[in-house]
């Protein structure tokens, strides 16, 4: 329609002698370099006048090109430049068609079109059958179908074009656009053209294909009617909107209602100049006040729309109803630039004015109340921006008949409040509303109806209904690609709403896509530092940083900062929104002090230009809370995050989602700190909000469930946690296609809790379904595919596939080694997940190493005090204690007792873990009271934080346990470790390995005790369960197998005892690096049977590999002494007396030193020595140390022990010697 507007325009102004001058000048600067157009040009300048217009426009040279390309693509500067060629060439169209309209004597004949269509025009034509097609340039036809179908296949050797033969239907008494045959006057006679001039519309019918084999196709088109109602309404309308005293000042409008603001400028100045009274001038003004806001200079707009009011204050009162207009131009344009109070202030002097001049029920009066309402709705007073709404809705309503279109407009005013206030399916009814009046008021395809669907796709989007949300969205981009030229920035906006979408979905591919499209618009349509250009790099900004491509992301936030910093006043809110989003880039890089810089920008705009308790300042809050929760700083978290919900509880309904947000980031914080309970109440009240606000399968609500798992797994209460992990994942099967990253997400969060269940097949079953999702729907490198590799690594970790853990964790680290910068904390994660493997395969140097490596980065990258400080000082501790450096494990978990005491709540459960630690290595020390207080510090802690049945009490339980095992009091060791397995018995599910751990304890103490068979009962349960949980070579299960050899060699069945210390060292040998400590224990196990068996030899050499590998590796010191002690045995046996004096020497003065003085391990080598003083006739030395034997046994076995039968028959034996 705008080629129309632009003809009738040009059609009615002057064009002199210079307007040639001008268009040569420009072309011979255009075609500078090609002598063959320069010189047709210079032809065009000497030859030119008004008769050869139509031979210069058939003629291939820059005329026909450079004309027919501006008007395709609605190039203002070369259509005035060329305005006064297009007027001579419709002129003298006009004069032919004149001349030759009775040869047709009224009748319709055919025509014919040949050319190349882009597939994507082709289809829009298909789908448009009945609709309306215009030729915006000058239309060439033939009356000779062959040589129009000549040109249709020619067409068909460019990639992606369809050939098309238009055959036309002319019916000269219904047209009044001009056309006429120019075979007489063309440069091309044998074509027997038809031309026709600009703007002729065709209503489309049949398309039929003519080539089987080629794309080919033949359409029908009508030439409309004069009387074409579509045709007129839009006419009518375009025209209206650019009307104007003069054919320039029409020109200048429909430059701005084209997005050539450039050339409007150039336009209005050149007006200005000429201006000779202050009439003229003040129009100008306020065209270029309406030019510079379309532009986004808002400022430079005040100021024309100032200077416009300066003028016209000389003659007219100051508050003169005409002037109302511009006060509200300036107040929409200080709306814009952020400045609220100034906005209102200009919108209320628009309104006292209207008031004054105006009846109370005139139309104009309901545009001041929904301006000021627009105000109040930016500063996040939505209760008073209603108000405003519905002070305009009553006034139109005695004014208006009930379908006008404006109802519309008020309807979604009062819609937009209710969207703000969280009520979405209100939002939703008024926005229902909205589109029926349109329906019943508007043509089908008026541009208004795309933005009635926009906005029942935003509420459907904030429902969390993505596929209905979509459905809208596309009918609205339906309508603009109808009705607008195709770098509308309307139909810009159409894609963002539809990239938000799939981004939301997690179709990240998509998602760029079409915000991409949406910035290709925005930079062929506006100029290079409109605001518009900002959002489309905000948004690719968006879906990078959702990508993992944090720098791309980084670049298209600055590049979006760069042209708000230029376009906008230094404090408005879209800086805020700017500085926000490079901050949490930042924070996902774990840049913290850049990340809190930006936040604190941020931050300080939006308290420096909105009220108090604006919503925008509560996400500033939040973000800042968000970051403190990151670095660990949890009071400082809770003090962001409390400050936000103060001002949401103040200027939010009580059921918005926001305020759900606000209770679920508090929530996360106490979590992390521990506090179950509260976390609980907090993630609660979310989700009571939720439930209240939101639709039933909302994401938002499986936002809530997931935190409520999170919860629950903590507190150990996995059922649960289970229940709430599927719960999220049903909600995502009903909102999403099937393979978007967000079922990841659920399908982890199942993993996790069957992962902490013990059920390790099915958490990998859960893990790798959900790395599937993530390896379709994410670019190769993302750093959640990093993450999911962890996943698996740790289930095969604990599954006790070393090997395997560790190929999983280097995948990780190889994605992050691509995805991240250098020192980013998921590298500290990948390096202590890599060191656990290495640990749990008995290489401590290798593990220790990573875990140093882990701390290094996060010396780099965290604030000093950082929690995770503490697991990388406890992951080095642990190491040292492996390697027997107790005092270097000691100094190592009070560096992380310190942090946490700093970091975190006194009752927080990882100073139980810390505590428990320092019990560990006092434990191994033989320092079995300090082993004891620490154990029971992490005791009271546990009691006092988690539920009376929390997984982690049993741990406390069965730590004190062992301590009183390892001080050989079998007794308490007993209470304990049954305390800890009646935890775990209502806690976890029946099969859980740590149910068998249990088992185990309890069956050692039993062996020690001498009840064997009741030991034997205990180990069988335990591989009951150890069969079904695990894998068949899980080490675990080699434990297993290692009670079941010493319960069957105490009891003499030394086959048995083989046989299973002999499946033990199966297992082992497959799950364990070659030189693993608990191979060593193993081969001496073997040789102590195969000595009580009477092979030696075999004894000898198993005993022999046991100690070649405990004196090459760090091991446990007491494993070590138990080999010299089973070599002391068996050299004992075959009577080499001095070299089994030796050995249990060895092995005693190291039980010296790890246990307490009576510990029944240390009878167990003097008993060993008084046989070989028997032997060896030493009787004193004999009785000595088997009076030193029963003194322990006495005092720590029961009286019915074997070994306490044992050592007094001994006794006897020596007593009878003497």
């Amino acid at each position: 329609m705008y080629t129309q507007i632009f003809k009738e325009i040009l059609l009615d102004m002057d064009h002199g002698q210079q307007a040639i001058k001008d268009l040569v000048t420009f072309c011979q600067e255009h075609y500078k370099g090609n002598k063959k157009e320069l010189k047709i040009i210079d032809e065009f300048q000497r030859t030119y006048e008004p008769a050869l217009a139509i031979w210069w426009y058939t003629r291939q040279c820059f005329t026909y090109k450079m004309l027919n390309r501006a008007l395709r693509t609605l190039d203002g500067d070369i259509i005035i430049r060329m305005g006064f060629y297009l007027c001579d060439v419709h002129r003298q169209i006009e004069d032919l068609h004149s001349r030759q309209i009775d040869q047709y004597h009224g009748k319709t004949f055919p025509l014919y079109r040949g050319q190349g269509l882009l597939m994507a025009d082709f289809e829009k034509i298909t789908k448009n059958k009945g609709g309306l097609l215009s030729f915006n340039n000058f239309l060439s036809t033939s009356k000779n179908r062959n040589i129009s179908l000549g040109f249709a296949k020619d067409a068909l050797d460019t990639i992606d074009t369809v050939g098309v033969l238009f055959q036309m239907t002319i019916d000269p008494t219904e047209s009044s656009t001009p056309f006429a045959s120019i075979r007489e006057l063309s440069d091309f006679a044998q074509e027997d053209e038809i031309l026709f001039s600009m703007h002729t519309v065709f209503r489309i019918g049949e398309v039929r294909k003519i080539d089987k084999k080629s794309p080919l196709y033949e359409v029908d088109l009508k030439l409309t009617p004069d009387d074409d109602q579509q045709l007129r309404q839009l006419t009518k309308s375009i025209a209206k909107e650019t009307s104007g005293s003069t054919g320039w000042h029409r020109m200048g409008k429909l430059l701005l209602k084209i997005g050539q603001f450039d050339k409007a400028e150039e336009l209005y100045n050149t007006l200005l100049e000429q201006a000779s009274n202050d009439s003229d001038k003040a129009h100008i003004y306020h065209m270029l006040g309406m030019m510079k806001h379309s532009k986004g200079k808002y400022q430079e707009a005040i100021s024309s729309y100032e200077k416009y009011l300066k003028i016209k204050r000389k003659t007219l009162p100051e508050h003169h109803p005409s002037l109302a207009n511009t006060y509200n131009n300036i107040g929409l344009a200080y709306n814009n630039t952020g400045d609220y109070l100034k906005a209102l202030e200009f919108y209320e002097t628009a309104q006292k004015i209207q008031e004054k001049a105006l009846p109370p029920n005139h139309p104009d009066l309901a545009g001041s109340y929904n301006n000021i309402g627009q105000v109040y709705n930016n500063m996040g007073d939505y209760s008073k921006a209603l108000e405003f709404y519905e002070k305009a809705h009553k006034i139109k309503e005695n004014a208006l008949p009930p379908n006008h279109p404006y109802w519309a407009l008020s309807y979604n005013n009062i819609g937009a409040a209710c969207s703000n206030m969280g009520d979405y399916s209100k939002a939703l009814d008024f926005y229902e509303k909205a589109l029926k009046i349109r329906e019943k008021a508007l043509p089908p395809n008026h541009p208004d109806f795309a933005q009635s669907y926009n906005n029942i796709g935003a509420a459907w989007n904030n429902m969390g209904d993505y596929s209905k949300a979509l459905d809208f969205y596309e009918k609205a981009l339906k309508i603009r690609e109808k009705a607008l030229p195709p770098n509308h920035p309307d139909l810009a906006s159409s894609y963002s709403c539809i990239g938000a979408v799939y981004n939301t979905m997690g179709d990240y591919s998509k998602a760029l896509e079409f915000h991409e499209k949406a910035h290709k618009i925005r930079e062929k349509a506006l100029p290079p530092n409109h605001p518009d250009l900002a959002t489309s790099y905000a948004w690719i900004g968006a879906v990078s940083n959702d990508m993992g491509d944090y720098l791309k992301a980084l670049e298209f936030y600055e590049k979006a900062l760069k042209i708000t910093e230029k376009t906008l006043p230094p404090n408005h809110p879209d800086l805020a929104f700017s500085y926000s989003c490079i901050g949490g880039v930042y924070n996902t890089m774990r840049h913290y002090s850049k990340s809190l810089k930006f936040y604190e920008k941020a931050l300080k705009i939006t308290e420096k230009t909105l009220p108090p308790n604006h919503p925008d300042l509560a996400f500033s809050y939040s973000f800042i809370g968000g970051l403190y929760n990151t670095m660990g700083d949890y009071s400082k978290a809770l003090e962001f995050y409390e400050k936000a919900l103060r001002i949401r509880e103040k200027a939010l309904p009580p059921n918005h989602r926001d305020l759900a947000f606000s209770y679920s980031c508090i929530g996360g914080v106490y979590n992390t700190m521990g506090d179950y309970s509260k976390a609980l109440e907090f993630h609660e009240k979310a989700l009571k909000i939720r439930k209240k606000a939101l639709p039933p399968n909302h994401p938002d609500l499986a936002t809530s469930y997931a935190w409520i798992r999170a919860v629950s797994n903590d507190m150990g209460v996995y059922l649960k946690a289970l229940e709430f992990s599927e719960k999220p994942h049903t909600i995502r099967e009903n909102v999403l296609p099937p393979n978007r990253p967000n079922f990841a997400s659920s399908y982890n969060n199942i993993a996790l809790a069957y992962n902490n269940m013990g059920d390790y097949s099915k958490a990998l079953e859960f893990y790798e379904t959900a790395h599937k999702i993530q390896e379709k729907a994410l670019p190769p490198n993302h750093p959640d595919l990093a993450g999911s590799y962890n996943n698996i690594g740790q289930v095969y970790n604990n599954m006790g596939d070393y090997s395997k853990a560790l190929e999983f964790y280097e995948k990780a680290f190889k994605i992050r080694e691509k995805a991240l910068p250098p020192n980013h904390p998921d590298f500290a994660q990948s390096y202590n997940n890599i060191g656990a493997a290495c640990n749990n395969m008995g290489d401590y140097s290798k593990a220790l190493e990573f875990y140093e490596r882990a701390l290094k980065i996060r010396e780099i990258a965290l604030p000093p005090n950082h929690p995770d400080f503490a697991q990388s000082y406890n992951n080095i501790g642990a190491a040292c204690n492996n390697m027997g450096d107790y005092s270097k494990a000691l100094a190592f978990y009070e560096k992380a007792l310190k942090i946490r005491e700093k970091a975190l709540h006194p009752n927080y459960p990882d100073f139980a873990s810390s505590y428990s630690c320092i019990g560990g290595v006092y434990d191994t020390m033989g320092d079995y009271s300090k082993a004891l207080e620490f154990y029971e510090k992490a005791l009271k802690i546990r009691e006092k934080a988690l539920p009376p049945n929390h997984p982690d009490l049993a741990i406390s339980y069965n730590n004190i346990g062992q301590v009183y095992y390892d001080m050989g009091d079998y007794l308490k060791a007993l209470e304990f470790f049954k305390k800890a397995h009646k935890i775990k018995e209502k806690a976890l599910p029946p099969n859980h390995p740590d149910l068998a751990i249990s088992y185990n304890n309890i069956g050692q103490v039993y062996y020690d005790m001498g009840e064997y068979s009741k030991a034997l009962e205990y180990s069988k349960k335990d591989l009951k369960i150890t069969k079904k949980a695990l894998p068949p070579n899980h080490p675990d299960l080699a434990t297993t197998y290692k009670w079941f050899g010493k319960n069957y060699r105490s009891m003499k069945d030394y086959p048995r005892a083989l046989e299973n210390f002999e499946k033990c060292l199966s297992i082992r040998q497959k799950a364990l690096p070659e030189n693993h400590p608990d191979k060593a224990t193993t081969y001496s196990d073997i040789g102590d049977v195969h000595r009580l068996m009477g092979d030696y030899e075999k004894a000898l050499s198993f005993h022999r590999k046991a100690l070649n590998i405990q004196e090459n590796v760090q091991c446990n010191p007491l494993d070590c002494a138990l080999t010299y002690i089973n070599l002391g045995e068996t050299y004992r046996e075959i009577k080499d007396y001095s070299t089994a004096l030796t050995y249990f020497q060895k092995g005693l003065e190291i039980r010296q030193k790890k246990l307490p003085k009576d510990h029944p391990n240390i009878a167990v080598v003097y008993h060993n020595m008084a046989k070989l003083y028997l032997s060896t006739r030493q009787y004193n030395m004999a009785m000595k140390n088997i009076q030193q034997t029963i003194e322990i046994a006495q005092e720590k076995l029961p009286s019915t022990h074997p070994h306490l039968l044992d050592y007094k028959e001994t006794f006897e034996k020596i007593r009878k010697k003497m």
